[in-house]
């Protein structure tokens, strides 16, 4: 039996003092196949939002948005027809190069925000305006500072971001947008407009808040990280330490590389509880195919293990979003959530000569060829399309897809008869010389989350193409409840560690030894901090660091051994002393490990290492300054041929 659900947003929401979200009152919206379970405890002023920094090069390159009656419509409209009730819009200083070609990514300014702001309050869409103060992409991994700001002093940046600020928001109020929000930087984890030091990237923040506090107090100020973490907490107080005037403290939650909702949680309540401040997930996204659109790669898609989250599917982004939601609106503080990048989708070509020249005129593209100049190493190599037009709210073509009406189902539910939605993949690891053998059976994830287990029929002939003579990978297709089956098959050297990788829960034969005060290290279950698996050695301490981990073996055969580890990390200080070692026979071996960033991987190996007694301790050491961080994962202890 069909059930029809009615939601209408409110005509006037409050957020803290502030008016909230004008909605037009909306038709029904309901689904006949969307399984949307309630959340309880969202109020009518929780922002359901979505980035829409895309919107106008994806036009201006011929992309037509469609409304659910297959009608050519303004994507903000149907956005806000299904429960949207906040954009967010990306602005960068001067994306252009000295000819006027634009960067990419939109090629954003105060100018275009204004032009989308107009748009979005049409049809009572608030505005998040998310200053990056840079001329291109800001993230942790690099935050430039704009051309015509380069060389300055902190004190003359602050008094540029202070001007551009406040010249940026008259343009986009003239034009009619409704400001709701300034975010003040983007995933300024590592920096802001080209300064890394904290001291100074709160003179930067606080130029940008008091900026926006003297053009309209009552609009809200975002302070947003990437990456749920309890250092968030830290971070969330020494800025108030240190004079930065701001109302909210936003992360990224991206599933497939930020861990789990409960670490979401945990970030989240610890700033709310310590600093008063509310709190938000400013970007999220989930995805809905496996497939690419445009040709330009997928930033995730298949094969990377992330299925197992949620399945690839148009149900399986919309448990992301109403679990992320949920996630945020049980936290006392938690105002919401927006969605990335809602329409970024492939522009209309027949082949990549025809697409790739509008990302280049129209700045469709993630980044145009011109954006070498301002980030060679980046953008200036890998310049191309939309690496998420696999995780949109519209299909390739333009169409929405029935995913997007969670955010109108959230406050009442969508209890509709789950069905099957997807298989989720299988993994098999097996030792070299070992004999192949796969499941009888593999897990069917339903559309409302629950699993089965339902028997597969494998291909007879990629189980013969597996060989477990020498190391390598597989992938294995099969068949079960009419979708397709994955196995991935991984043939390891056979490790004399036990649970190496840390995957079984008994982890007592690993000991950790505190050598610093203070909780430094332990086994931490996140897929995105680990080389393989969910678990991974962690460390972090805001003091001093300095401990080790180890693992003894008895009962070896005479001979020489290898060992390895992977580790991954940084801000460890230029006199840290991390180091792999063996202990062998009454000697110490030792291969010293810089870490080099967050998932930049790098191997620590001994090699020729003589044992003749059967027994050696394997581990690993770290000291460095407080701060610090990493993870090691996949211990190998195997003999040499």
């Amino acid at each position: 039996m069909k059930r029809m659900i009615a939601v209408v947003l409110a005509l006037a929401l409050l957020l803290g003092g502030v008016r909230g979200v004008t909605a037009m009152e909306m038709e029904q919206v309901t689904s006949d196949t969307l399984y949307v379970r309630q959340v309880e405890g969202m109020g009518e002023d929780f922002i359901l939002g979505a980035d829409v920094s895309s919107l106008l090069a994806e036009e201006a390159s011929g992309v037509v948005y469609r409304d659910f009656a297959g009608q050519p419509q303004d994507m903000l409209k149907v956005l806000a027809d299904n429960g949207v009730n906040y954009v967010r819009v990306r602005v960068w200083v001067d994306p252009f190069d000295k000819d006027g070609r634009g960067y990419g990514g939109g090629s954003y300014t105060a100018a275009t925000a204004a032009e989308i702001g107009a748009r979005a309050a049409k049809y009572g869409l608030k505005l998040l305006v998310d200053f990056h103060y840079s001329d291109f992409w800001a993230d942790p991994s690099k935050q430039m500072v704009p051309k015509a700001w380069a060389g300055l002093s902190v004190q003359a940046k602050a008094e540029r971001i202070k001007a551009y600020t406040a010249e940026s928001l008259q343009l986009i109020r003239d034009a009619g947008a409704d400001v709701g929000m300034v975010q003040i930087g983007n995933e300024t984890n590592n920096g802001i407009c080209g300064e890394s030091y904290f001291d100074d990237m709160a003179v930067l923040y606080q130029a940008g808040a008091q900026a926006v506090r003297d053009f309209d107090p009552e609009i809200l100020i975002v302070i947003h990280y990437s990456e749920p973490s309890l250092g968030h907490a830290d971070v969330a107080e020494d800025l108030v330490h240190s004079g930065v005037d701001y109302d909210v403290f936003a992360t990224s939650y991206y599933p497939f590389w930020h861990g789990t909702l409960e670490d979401l949680r945990e970030s989240l309540v610890a700033v709310a509880e310590r600093t008063g401040k509310r709190v938000m997930v400013a970007e999220t996204q989930w995805i809905y195919t496996d497939a690419d659109g445009d040709g330009s790669g997928n930033s995730a898609g298949p094969g990377s293990g992330y299925e197992s989250i949620y399945p690839f599917t148009v149900q399986g982004q919309s448990r992301e979003i109403r679990d992320v939601a949920a996630t945020v609106a049980s936290v006392d503080k938690g105002i919401g959530v927006f969605y990335w990048e809602a329409g970024w989708i492939p522009v209309p070509g027949e082949d990549w000569v025809e697409r790739s020249a509008k990302w280049e005129r129209f700045g469709s593209g993630w980044a145009a060829s011109y954006a070498g100049e301002y980030d060679p190493n980046d953008a200036g190599r890998y310049y191309g399309g939309s690496a998420c037009d696999n995780m949109a709210l519209f299909d390739f073509a333009g169409n929405p897809l029935e995913s997007l009406k969670t955010f109108a189902l959230l406050r009442t539910g969508n209890y509709v008869p789950p069905v099957a939605d997807a298989l989720d993949a299988v993994s098999v690891t097996l030792g070299v010389g070992e004999s192949v053998a796969l499941p009888d059976t593999v897990p069917v994830v339903f559309t409302d989350g629950s699993q089965d287990q339902r028997e597969v029929v494998w291909n007879d002939d990629e189980i013969q193409a597996v060989s477990t003579k020498t190391p390598g990978k597989f992938v294995v297709h099969g068949r079960a409840e009419g979708f397709e089956a994955l196995c991935y098959v991984d043939v390891a050297e056979n490790n004399y560690l036990i649970n190496g990788s840390f995957e079984e829960e008994d982890r007592s034969m690993w000991t950790i030894t505190a050598i610093a005060s203070g909780d430094q290290a332990d086994f931490q279950v996140k897929s995105a901090d680990a080389y393989s698996g969910e678990v991974s050695l962690h460390f972090w301490n805001g003091a001093a660091v300095e401990w080790r981990c180890e693992q003894t073996v008895t009962d070896l055969p005479d001979g020489a051994w290898r060992v390895s580890v992977k580790g991954q990390g940084g801000d460890v200080g230029n006199d840290a002393d991390i180091h792999l070692y063996v202990i062998s026979d009454g000697q110490t071996y030792t291969a010293p490990m810089i870490l080099r960033g967050w998932a930049d991987w790098q191997e620590a190996v001994l090699e020729h290492i003589p044992c003749a007694s059967g027994t050696l301790t394997v581990g690993v050491y770290v000291r460095c300054q407080g701060g610090g961080w990493g993870t090691f994962d996949d211990f190998l202890l195997n003999p040499e041929k």
